[in-house]
């Protein structure tokens, strides 16, 4: 009820006896839907703290403010230096007015979706408003009469009500009773709101609300002091907002984590079971070079003694553009890429499956953690700090993604992938290719005294492989050496470059971050 207009017309005179005398020394923002109103008098201070955003307006009254020296913006001019004289609220609504001197005036409209600030000079001067879009709020004033009465629905006469009020009559058998006693109900709690006995601060659905009325888990029965109870109120609801907010963020974060770990595991597995239980490329390369005095010339296909298989026959397919010999070198070679690929792929299911195990414990670590503080050192203790991508990269022309924290740049075209490495990246970011095709730089941004973990690694040598003419190859060996070893010769064409010193990972060519819609555009 923080909100409500039987709040207000308690807060309103509280405000009147504290700020009378005061005087505007400073009004300005420093972040979004934020309107900050600081006073003076003599060595006192006093701070209205206007949040105006449509998911939660709120009136802060913080006992000190430190204003902020950069991202500050000073607002309405024409209200420094202006006495109030007091405060009041529209009837029935959620409207705060601040008078001052000179009939200028302040409201503060605390509706849900459209909250709004609106500064008025003069009585006939054009009205200022903090959200400008809200065009109609410059001709806001109070409803003309109150709604007539309704025997048979006595809530409607009180429009202003909100939800707490209704919950409370039903608690107490408003809907069971007839409209006689209904209506004794209502006006008997509208005479308990109108003069508080106390304030409570009561968890109802998991929320902390500050409430007139004696409801839910009561966690404080407050004197009716309204600027002390706000104050209250708002210091702890914003830290528990804050608190419910993040543990949401890293249980999300946690569990897309782990799912994702398991299925790179379950997929490695998988193609790994394929792999070994498959007739490998050096049995047939061998079986070539065992039969090659009986394979014609130009031959598509021949039928030979599978000595790997107790002899029994086999048909193999050849090129019939390319000697059998040819054919057994290539089959060879691929040998050795698919024992590259099976090591590849056991080291990766097994690292995956230790990333989805971490996350898994640490989720379990996270049911026990009930405090903002405890729940921030217990991020930063494990890394889990909001990804938030470089603020460099913010409207370059590359693609971006971010992963663990990570930005991961990609190169568009031979002249973005030269912009990409000759300015963009800094000589202890990591540099990605493909290796020895075409393709996008792929670039990891260094973060201080922080070694990029192997995962982010993989996940960019994906990019790098899916975003080059190796796309649709199985396997794709990819290029990672930090940027200081990558330099451009003198007359190269766009985009080339030469690599010093090198090592190579082989990974599946994919871009990891569709399924969650990694990629900002840029």
């Amino acid at each position: 009820m923080h909100n409500n207009y039987y709040f207000l017309r308690q807060l309103a005179p509280a405000l009147t006896q504290a700020l009378a005398g005061f005087r505007v020394a400073a009004c300005f923002s420093q972040e979004k839907d934020e309107l900050v109103v600081g006073l003076t008098k003599g060595e006192e201070e006093f701070w209205l703290k206007a949040q105006l955003s449509a998911a939660f307006p709120l009136l802060a009254l913080p006992e000190t403010f430190n204003r902020a020296r950069a991202n500050s913006v000073d607002l309405l001019p024409d209200l420094l230096g202006k006495v109030v004289m007091r405060a009041s609220v529209f009837l029935d609504d959620r409207v705060l007015q601040l008078h001052f001197q000179g009939d200028a005036t302040l409201l503060f409209k605390l509706y849900g979706p459209r909250p709004n600030a609106i500064f008025r000079p003069a009585p006939d001067a054009p009205a200022q408003l903090f959200h400008a879009r809200y065009l109609a709020d410059a001709e806001l004033a109070p409803a003309p009469t109150a709604p007539p009465a309704d025997p048979q629905n006595p809530l409607r006469q009180y429009p202003a009500l909100g939800d707490l009020p209704p919950r409370y009559l039903r608690a107490h058998g408003y809907d069971a009773a007839d409209a006689a006693t209904r209506y004794q109900l209502v006006h008997d709690v509208v005479a308990q709101l109108e003069n508080p006995a106390h304030f409570y601060l009561t968890a109802i659905e998991g929320k902390t609300r500050l409430s007139l009325l004696p409801l839910g888990e009561i966690e404080q029965t407050l004197p009716p002091d309204a600027i002390a109870a706000l104050r209250l109120f708002v210091r702890l609801t914003l830290g528990r907002r804050a608190y419910e907010t993040e543990l949401r963020q890293v249980r999300q974060q946690l569990e897309k984590r782990a799912d994702e770990a398991t299925t790179s595991a379950a997929h490695a597995r998988a193609r790994l079971h394929a792999l070994e239980h498959t007739v490998g490329y050096r049995q047939t390369a061998d079986l070539i070079m065992a039969n090659l005095s009986h394979i014609p010339a130009g031959a598509a296909t021949v039928e030979v003694l599978d000595f790997y298989q107790d002899d029994k026959p086999r048909v193999i397919k050849l090129k019939p553009t390319e000697t059998p010999q040819r054919t057994a070198q290539n089959l060879y070679r691929k040998a050795k890429n698919q024992q590259l690929e099976t090591r590849e792929l056991r080291e990766r299911s097994e690292r995956r499956e230790a990333e989805a195990f971490w996350c898994l414990e640490r989720l379990e670590e996270l049911a026990g953690i009930t405090e903002l503080r405890a729940l921030r050192a217990w991020r930063k203790t494990h890394d889990l700090l909001p990804a938030t991508k470089a603020q460099e990269a913010t409207g370059l022309p590359f693609k971006v993604f971010t992963d663990s924290g990570f930005t991961i740049l990609v190169g568009r075209n031979a002249q973005n992938n030269d912009l990409l490495t000759q300015r963009y990246a800094h000589k202890d970011d990591l540099w990605l290719h493909a290796k020895d095709v075409t393709g996008s730089h792929v670039v990891i941004k260094h973060k201080a005294d922080q070694p990029t973990p192997e995962p982010v690694v993989e996940r960019a040598a994906q990019l790098a492989a899916w975003y080059s003419r190796r796309k649709n190859d199985s396997l794709c060996p990819v290029t990672v050496t930090p940027k200081k070893f990558v330099r451009k010769r003198k007359g190269a064409i766009a985009g080339q470059v030469v690599v010093e010193r090198e090592r190579v990972v082989l990974v599946v060519p994919a871009n990891p971050f569709e399924r969650s819609s990694g990629e900002a555009q840029p």
